[in-house]
């Protein structure tokens, strides 16, 4: 049976009665939800940028720790405008959070061992056990960071491959930073006879030691008896250089104490039993 138009108009006037209701009872919260969206997003992107801003201007914050954080704060910024919003609209706030808890939890269980890398690397960015272009050494990896993300560390052997380290790997283990320090201690060791003038061969050492000018005067290159065998004797010197000679002043170093020695052997055949004037002359015309 088809409605009488009478019926029809009466229907149409009460759903448009029943809109213009909804309309005005929802106008306001309409609005409010925009203008806080409109406040939330200009809020969100002014405290990014001024977060950034502050972060940056700390001397030794890492950049990318700078940027990971900014983004933190205007993400947690947006989510809570629009919790805010979804509130306007009479929704159950309480509810949403709680599954954005569970949500949470359960991703932070999918992705345990990422979000353990995002951890450790957030710490070694903070704490800065080492930098880029410096050299370091664990159990499991050696070589010059190139960089530190988030994630995992780049590095470069010293064979000049490139290596890739998680970053909870060098969180979780002790790490020797090789280019932290201004100096470093080299020692240099030599095996003799047991039978020989140790304080000749004390007196090489001594010598070559005070010809380099890298070598440092303070503390001063000291030689000590380190190993007594049957048959041997194993005298060693130690020194100290600038961090950033080491590796080209310890293979000199080392080459010309087993030149000096050479030299000594060849010139008097024996070095137990040159005089020591002879020996330290022999070093000096080294």
């Amino acid at each position: 049976m088809n409605p009488q138009p009478a019926e029809f108009i009466v229907a149409t006037r009460a759903a448009i009665a029943q809109a213009g209701q909804l309309l005005v009872q929802y106008s306001f919260s309409i609005i409010g939800a925009f203008v806080l969206l409109m406040l939330g997003w200009i809020a969100s992107r002014y405290l990014h940028r001024w977060a950034l801003r502050g972060m940056q201007q700390i001397h030794g914050f890492d950049v990318t720790l700078a940027h990971f954080l900014s983004n933190i704060i205007r993400y947690a910024i947006l989510i809570m405008v629009l919790i805010a919003v979804l509130g306007q609209f009479g929704v159950q706030t309480a509810s949403i959070l709680a599954a954005l808890g569970a949500a949470g939890l359960a991703i932070g269980l999918a992705l345990q061992g990422t979000l353990q890398n995002i951890a450790a690397g957030i710490m070694l960015l903070v704490l800065r056990p080492f930098r880029v272009g410096e050299s370091i050494e664990t159990k499991d990896v050696a070589g010059t960071v190139q960089e530190i993300g988030l994630f995992a560390t780049e590095l470069r052997t010293g064979d000049g491959l490139y290596q890739l380290a998680p970053n909870s790997t060098l969180w979780n283990t002790p790490v020797k930073n090789y280019s932290r320090l201004p100096t470093r201690r080299f020692d240099i060791a030599v095996i003799l006879p047991l039978d020989s003038d140790v304080r000749m061969a004390e007196g090489v050492l001594q010598n070559i030691a005070s010809r380099d000018r890298r070598v440092k005067s303070d503390p001063e290159p000291a030689t000590s008896i380190s190993e007594i065998t049957n048959e041997t004797v194993k005298l060693s010197l130690s020194l100290w250089l600038d961090t950033t000679d080491f590796g080209a002043a310890s293979r000199d170093l080392s080459k010309a104490v087993k030149m000096s020695f050479d030299k000594v052997r060849d010139s008097a055949g024996d070095a137990s039993a040159i005089p020591p004037r002879e020996m330290e002359a022999a070093a000096q015309r080294h």
